[in-house]
């Protein structure tokens, strides 16, 4: 006979992060808050995180669209790249909400230029963000998150498939997937999972600043559609991976990419 899974596959109409406490980093637009929103529809109570102060209103928001899920959010101005910051959204979290049960890593820095001309400065911007931030926030998850809870760092495609000019994004996005398997091992035996998730190029404001219409051309030749990703087609799985049948997945790099690699 089957061990039938003790968890329903499927939550529709259901809220099964009812009463847990999800940050999600950079969520005041684009995919972090189409997450956001996606797990707040689960009924998980939300922390909006963004890092600068011209952003408040626009934080603001993204809350007050996310309160219409019939859920608690926070709102919490915090720079991941500062462990001072890290531990105040953090502690604010769990004074506020309870509890830390999901952590979505999002906030991220695009830099695109050919190795030759990327500057130290580059270098440093990027890898503060993309993987010093993540290190920080994952730290304290690992301190402070509930057993059963959820890790999940945001990272790229391109860790997979060379593009040129992207050498340090790459770079700065590939050392997560590292942190994300280690740190797996040392908290599974909590139940928590952590896991990357490594969107292809979407059809967002985050992407086409850093292009032109020749490069994006080249984008979408890459995937089986010839067309960029859409925020909708990511969000799905990260919110799975957020629930209780995903607990048998963890240490894993998941691409969406349209068949790009």
């Amino acid at each position: 006979m089957v061990n039938m899974p003790t968890t329903p596959l499927s939550y529709v109409g259901e809220r099964p992060l009812n009463g847990q406490a999800a940050v999600v980093t950079g969520s005041t637009r684009n995919l972090g808050l189409a997450i956001a929103a996606r797990l707040a529809g689960l009924g998980a109570n939300i922390v909006v995180n963004y890092h600068d102060e011209a952003r408040s209103e626009e934080a603001e928001k993204a809350a007050d669209e996310l309160r219409a899920y019939n859920t608690q959010v926070l709102v919490e101005q915090a720079d991941v790249t500062h462990v001072d910051d890290v531990k105040r959204l953090f502690d604010r979290t769990i004074k506020s909400l309870g509890r830390l049960d999901i952590l979505v890593n999002n906030a991220g820095l695009i830099v695109k230029k050919p190795f030759a001309d990327t500057t130290d400065e580059d270098f440093d911007r990027c890898f503060a963000v993309n993987t010093k931030g993540k290190f920080l926030t994952m730290r304290e998850a690992a301190r402070r998150m509930e057993n059963n809870g959820r890790i999940i760092n945001i990272i790229t495609t391109i860790t997979a498939v060379t593009i040129p000019f992207y050498s340090v994004y790459a770079g700065s996005k590939g050392a997560v997937e590292h942190f994300t398997r280690g740190l797996a091992k040392e908290v599974g035996g909590r139940g928590i999972t952590v896991n990357c998730v490594a969107p292809g190029p979407l059809d967002t404001s985050f992407y086409y600043p850093v292009e032109n219409e020749e490069s994006i051309a080249h984008a979408k030749r890459l995937s089986i559609a010839n067309r960029l990703g859409e925020i909708g087609e990511v969000v799905p799985l990260v919110a799975f991976l957020c629930c209780p049948d995903a607990r048998w997945i963890t240490a894993q790099t998941i691409r969406v990419n349209g068949g790009m690699a």
